[in-house]
């Protein structure tokens, strides 16, 4: 019988009766890490039960929750809430593989509702300091984990429109405003100004605030060439080759420039696939380099205790 056709049976076992599976994938589990799994225990419980299945003497084989076993172990918890399920060893792997890569598992929140949840959160605290100590995080953590839910009508509204690439781009503009007002406003009234389908990433508002004007500096797209696709080119050929075409004057007002290659492009060893399975799992869009490189500090940060 395939798992998915099943019967489970839900109850809330002594860990003392959970034996872990020496053939689990997860052979390495990051002490640190598990810190704030550990403190996140010791508030609400295991929140996710555990699947195990019956093994010899009354005893039970793990078969996804490896984590959460130790962390509960670590918390004090004496007894899990966990799923029995009589599955084979194919099954198990097969279970865990899918798990641990995010495949039928649920997705990260998009950042401005995971800020709005947790602020929703810590506005039950006295002040940012408890609400930080109650996440074991620092109050700067905070701030920054709930800068997304305090955007400003004018910035919520671009970002809504499409009209700024990610909630990263949007949160910077609140900086500049609370820096400079003057100039956020104008960088804010270009941005509400672009034809439709154009916007701006995080990497031209920061181009804007370096600039005095406050202008956007964004790159022009070359026309396409008539000629053979320069795919169909050898590499020593491709890279010999001068620019032959100069972009068109773009029609939009921004003022328009080349800025230095993109994280994406430096980054082109990167196998693609690997920067998509990464976006999905934190709930990003693949394009939106600044954002996943943001939220992958945060996680190894927090994962350092550094957060």
């Amino acid at each position: 019988m395939a798992f998915k056709d099943g019967t489970s049976e839900f109850v809330m076992m002594d860990l003392a009766l959970i034996d872990p599976d020496p053939k689990h994938v997860r052979q390495n589990i990051n002490e640190e890490a598990l810190k704030g799994l550990v403190s996140a225990i010791q508030k609400l419980g295991v929140i996710h039960p555990l699947i195990v299945r019956p093994a010899d003497n009354g005893r039970y084989a793990l078969v996804v929750g490896e984590r959460r076993r130790l962390a509960a172990l670590q918390a004090g918890e004496s007894k899990v809430p966990v799923l029995v399920r009589p599955v084979s060893d194919d099954e198990a792997l097969e279970i865990r593989v899918f798990e641990n890569i995010g495949l039928g598992v649920r997705s990260a929140l998009e950042p401005r509702d995971m800020a709005n949840a947790i602020q929703a959160l810590a506005e039950r605290f006295a002040s940012p300091e408890e609400a930080a100590q109650y996440f074991g995080r620092s109050p700067t953590w905070l701030s920054q984990a709930t800068a997304a839910a305090n955007l400003s009508e004018k910035v919520t509204a671009l970002l809504e429109a499409g009209k700024i690439t990610s909630t990263s781009a949007a949160v910077q503009l609140e900086k500049i405003a609370r820096k400079d007002e003057a100039k956020a406003e104008a960088i804010i009234d270009q941005i509400a100004q672009l034809p439709e389908g154009e916007k701006v990433s995080k990497k031209d508002v920061d181009h804007a605030v370096s600039d005095e004007e406050g202008q956007i500096k964004r790159k022009a797209e070359a026309p396409a060439a008539a000629s053979e696709p320069v795919a169909a080119m050898p590499e020593e050929e491709i890279a010999a080759e001068p620019a032959a075409i100069e972009p068109a004057p773009s029609a939009v007002s921004i003022s328009q420039s080349a800025p230095a290659p993109s994280p994406a492009a430096a980054a082109s060893r990167i196998n693609p696939s690997k920067v998509k399975l990464v976006a999905d799992l934190l709930g990003l869009s693949e394009d939106d380099e600044e954002a996943l490189l943001a939220k992958l500090i945060d996680e190894f940060l927090a994962a350092k205790g550094k957060a």
